[in-house]
């Protein structure tokens, strides 16, 4: 089944081939995607998705290598620019208003993206200034904390290995989304990206991230993730999408891709029904 999902707190998650999801629209939706396509080269990696994600849900966003999971994230955090349709993020327009959607997102991404010349605390700095955060040192330390590397904040990140790599990057994710209080408000994250977030993490790693995704939860925040553990999505988020090769295919309760009849989606060979 392909066609438009909405994803919101009133009513089952809907998808209707070929229509627009019939919900009632209480508050401005967090993410609307729009006929949303991008390609590379020749290869379309997303094809006319239709998304509305209401403020506060957990979706989780399943499909095998090359589906446009990572291409979804990056074009609703303002990363890329689609090729066709639009994406809002509260209201603004990620092509259009890039600088606010830019504010209001956070994106874990697959590359942690540090600066290997400098250290684990010079790093952070580097973030705090970008977002408007204060870089006071015992602050910072905090957050490194957080993510068990205050003990090498004074260490070149050049030195890490690609688990420590990743918890830097979640490190620079809980400045975004007011680990530290910023000092310019407007540089809060309301939504949330991580794309493959338990990627290079050790267990006590996942844990971690399933007690991030839980905070964040917590404090009504809106997230997407993509994940190749179904399992462990299940249990933390609210909805799930399916892609595949870069269309929607499902939309709905995340518990039902859990059920034998889930799996049997995620299984079956592509293109068929």
């Amino acid at each position: 089944m392909i066609g438009t999902a909405s994803l919101g707190p009133v009513g089952a998650p809907v998808v209707l081939p070929g229509g627009v999801a019939q919900v009632p629209e209480l508050r401005e939706a967090a993410v609307t995607a729009t006929g949303l396509a991008r390609r590379f080269g020749r290869r379309w990696a997303l094809r006319h998705v239709d998304l509305r994600v209401e403020p506060g849900r957990l979706v989780m966003v399943v499909g095998r290598n090359g589906s446009g999971k990572s291409t979804l994230l990056r074009l609703i955090a303002g990363a890329i620019r689609p090729d066709r349709g639009r994406v809002l993020v509260g209201g603004h327009d990620a092509c259009r208003d890039a600088e606010a959607v830019r504010r209001q997102t956070a994106l874990l991404g697959h590359a942690s993206n540090t600066y290997d010349a400098f250290t684990a605390l010079e790093n952070l700095t580097v973030t705090a200034r970008l977002t408007g955060t204060p870089t006071d040192r015992d602050a910072l330390t905090s957050v490194l904390d957080r993510v068990e590397l205050a003990a090498y904040r004074d260490e070149s990140v050049a030195g890490f290995s690609a688990g420590m790599r990743r918890r830097m990057a979640f490190a620079r994710l809980l400045l975004q989304t007011d680990a530290v209080a910023p000092r310019d408000r407007s540089h809060k994250a309301s939504v949330v990206l991580l794309d493959e977030p338990y990627a290079q993490l050790d267990w006590p790693g996942f844990r971690f991230v399933d007690d991030l995704v839980r905070s964040l939860a917590a404090r009504g925040m809106t997230l997407l993730m993509a994940t190749h553990l179904v399992d462990r999505g299940v249990s933390l988020c609210d909805d799930g999408i399916v892609l595949e090769q870069g269309k929607l295919r499902w939309a709905g309760p995340a518990a039902w891709l859990g059920t034998r009849s889930g799996r049997e989606l995620l299984d079956r060979p592509e293109g068929r029904d």
